[in-house]
């Protein structure tokens, strides 16, 4: 059997009529490694969701092809009905019938009394078995997810996709159901696809993470890789929440408002235009005439992030839990010695200086 369990080839969709600048998804080539969970990770708007209904088959591509199991589900002229599909989908607002209980939520459509058996596994490794008579309305945000996601697996499904399904619980059931979510798939032989926007909770659980932007796929790999050689300037800002920085060329040498850049000249196979570094790269001090001034301010557990404006550059800052920066406040700007950065094209590692 292929290890490849999902492939999409040139896949392009337009809600609207056929012409270049209307493209959803614009050419996108990806496959699934059977038993993983992928990620696809990208701004509001950016595709993800579209391709999720064309892997469900829920939309006809203009496109491309959608290839299961080395079989055709979906082209431009070929749809394979959904319930055909041997694909299980959890939506974002759980989707549960208000007039069932727990247990018929799950096994509806369900005939055989194996897949039956199946469903009662299923509600005792999600921690549901108490609740089989309970009724949507009568089950948390988190309850409702997990017999969401049983009742997707319950058929047997060999793929799940997954569309953004913890953004509306609270922090504590998102992150016991994100680190639980890869057991159960694994457990049931299920391959994921799960959509996302947030880059912890693809970074966090998923095998490899598919980043998007504007219809398009920018990098499809493992977290580790997206973190340390990101392809793209966005792949960079998006992923890591990177600071993207314009350089000016000045005798010869690299150079920026906080600060220059030490880079091997037998790296460069072309003049680099972006510098790209983290909020840890910057040192900030307070001025009353300084050029930049705080805009935001974000908490993260065991320090702050600030968000400083200088110029036509908003730039990410981070700073002690017991420093005393505030909104509004005027400071300078500049590099931290001996900090790596990266520069585009050509993701080249350099040092600030």
């Amino acid at each position: 059997m292929s290890d490849i369990h999902l492939e999409i080839n040139n896949l392009s969709h337009s809600y609207r009529r056929h012409t270049s600048n209307q493209l959803i998804l614009n050419e996108i080539n990806l496959s699934v490694i059977r038993g993983e969970l992928l990620g696809l990770l990208g701004p509001s708007g950016c595709g993800k969701t579209t391709l999720l209904r064309l892997i469900a088959g829920f939309e006809r591509p203009v496109k491309g092809q959608v290839v299961l199991n080395n079989k055709l589900i979906s082209s431009s002229s070929y749809m394979l009905p959904p319930e055909r599909r041997d694909i299980g989908m959890v939506f974002q607002d759980y989707a549960l019938f208000p007039h069932l209980t727990l247990w018929k939520n799950i096994c509806f459509g369900i005939k055989s009394s194996v897949t039956k058996e199946r469903a009662r596994w299923l509600m005792q490794l999600l921690g549901l078995s108490d609740l089989k008579n309970y009724y949507p309305h009568e089950l948390s945000g988190g309850q409702k997810q997990r017999v969401a996601l049983a009742r997707s697996l319950a058929p047997g499904s060999s793929l799940i996709v997954l569309d953004e399904p913890f953004c509306s619980l609270d922090v504590e059931v998102r992150n016991y159901l994100r680190s639980e979510l890869s057991n159960v798939l694994r457990s049931c032989s299920a391959t994921g696809i799960l959509v996302t926007h947030d880059p912890s909770e693809a970074l966090g659980i998923c095998d490899r993470v598919a980043v998007m932007k504007d219809g398009k796929l920018q990098q499809c790999n493992k977290p580790s890789t997206l973190l340390t050689n990101p392809a793209t300037p966005f792949v960079g800002k998006f992923v890591s929440q990177n600071n993207l920085v314009k350089l000016n060329v000045m005798e010869g040498n690299l150079k920026t408002p906080y600060g220059s850049i030490l880079v091997k000249k037998h790296l460069l196979h072309e003049l680099p235009r972006i510098l790209m570094f983290d909020e840890t790269s910057l040192d900030i001090s307070l001025n009353s005439e300084g050029r930049a001034f705080v805009t935001g301010k974000e908490f993260r557990e065991s320090y702050w992030i600030l968000r400083v404006r200088q110029d036509d550059d908003t730039l990410r800052v981070n700073i002690p839990l017991d420093r005393e920066i505030n909104l509004g406040d005027r400071c300078d700007l500049k590099f931290i010695y001996g900090k790596y950065a990266l520069l585009y094209p050509g993701c080249v590692s350099c040092i600030l200086t």
